[in-house]
């Protein structure tokens, strides 16, 4: 799956950032929690520290009992044997909670009035535990609210950043090298994109003289051969007429077919040309039910040739608007190419639809190559007497006029439909 180029940097940059919050959230609980209790031993051993210098000198028994009744969180007792002051982490129940709850007691000696006892002190880490989640959830929501907003602020530089980059890329895509329409780059201040825009334009400027110097040759080149030809045709025409015997006879009429091919040829090629120089502007109103009645005949007697059955299937009128002459040229096309590429005894279908025009044929029992279907001396049958322009002819004119042709098989027929 494609995706552009400023989503995938925005979505690495924000999968780097939620790893970081997965690991600098439970880091940052347990520094939290390390550092409270360290600061909570602090306070144990402030108290003990207190506890030893002001409260315990004067201490009786009967002192010890009474101070133990009422603080049951720091309480003396007999002596348990501890040599020096020890912090441990336990699970206590508390009456008041019904449940056991972490505790940091210490336990230290001390001694009073000439006796040894052991000082314990406990206090309960539940506040610390409130206090870490309530730090922690302040640290995710400012982490949060900072990512959104950078994520924000890189999108929205980055719209106005890349604006230029995109600017280029649509004029690129809408680019056609015949329509002699150079793109116009918006000025940027951004050395690449300056740099990629001054490229495309050399490039531009380059293929496009390039591309106008075939043009002209082409244009030129059939022009040139037009009274070449006609002469050559007269010649041979002047030779039909002779008396020749069977072989010069042959040599004769395969000069004439040589010819009408390149005549045909350089048509074609003065036609592309034509249509490529955009020469065929005007346009008007057609019935296309109505063109195909009128020359049905025509193309009947070159069907005959393979006694091939003509059907037409006119479901609707259609009416276009295009050029007359070019118009004509699509359609005499479409039913040359369906008679040419036809099987002995087959048939042909034309069909007219609201919006459609379908030439369907029989012939070869594959479907042919859509990749080189529609280009310029593009053959499907090398024996065929077509010059391979017919379809490009064709694919041009719909162009031209922003139709669209397409090509399926199905059902062993061969269909070329004009969608208008």
């Amino acid at each position: 799956m494609k995706m552009k180029l400023l989503t995938k940097t925005t979505n690495s940059f924000l999968a780097y950032a939620i790893i970081i919050l997965l690991i600098a959230a439970p880091l940052f609980y347990f520094i939290c929690q390390q550092l409270y209790i360290y600061e909570t031993d602090e306070v144990l051993h402030f108290h003990k520290g207190a506890f030893i210098q002001e409260s315990h000198r004067n201490f009786t028994q009967n002192d010890i009992d009474l101070w133990n009744k009422y603080n049951h969180e720091v309480m003396i007792i007999p002596d348990m044997g501890v040599r020096k002051d020890s912090i441990v982490g336990k699970m206590i129940y508390d009456s008041i909670a019904r449940e056991k709850e972490p505790f940091r007691v210490l336990y230290a000696p001390v001694d009073i009035n000439g006796k040894r006892y052991t000082y314990t002190e406990r206090i309960n880490l539940l506040e610390m535990e409130g206090m870490v989640f309530s730090i922690a959830g302040m640290f995710l929501f400012i982490i949060i609210i900072l990512l959104i907003g950078i994520i924000l602020i890189s999108k929205i530089t980055a719209v106005k950043i890349w604006k230029p980059f995109y600017d280029t890329l649509n004029q690129i895509h809408d680019f056609e090298i015949d329509k002699n329409k150079a793109p116009h780059f918006i000025p940027t201040d951004i050395d690449e994109f300056d740099r990629l825009n001054k490229s495309l334009e050399k490039l531009i400027e380059k293929n496009t003289a390039i591309y106008q110097n075939q043009r002209e040759f082409v244009e030129n080149a059939a022009h040139e051969l037009q009274t070449p030809l006609a002469l050559f045709q007269t010649k041979i025409d002047t030779l039909a007429q002779l008396d020749l015997n069977k072989d010069q006879s042959e040599v004769v009429a395969s000069l004439n077919t040589d010819v009408s091919r390149l005549n045909r040829l350089n048509k074609n090629l003065l036609l592309l040309s034509k249509i490529e120089n955009e020469s065929f502007l005007e346009k008007s109103t057609i019935v296309v039910n109505d063109y195909i009645k009128k020359h049905l005949d025509f193309f009947s007697e070159q069907a005959d040739a393979k006694n091939l059955t003509i059907n037409t299937e006119f479901t609707s009128t259609l009416t276009i608007n295009g050029n007359p002459a070019l118009t004509e040229v699509l359609i005499n096309n479409l039913f040359l190419n369906a008679i040419r590429h036809n099987e002995k005894n087959g048939k042909i279908i034309i069909t007219t639809l609201d919006n459609e025009l379908l030439f369907s044929n029989t012939g070869q029992d594959t479907p042919l190559q859509i990749e080189k279907l529609f280009n310029r001396f593009s053959k499907t049958n090398s024996a065929s007497q077509g010059n391979g322009l017919g379809l490009a002819i064709i694919k041009k004119i719909t162009e031209l006029n922003n139709w669209k042709i397409s090509y399926t098989f199905y059902n062993n027929l061969h269909s070329f439909s004009v969608k208008f």
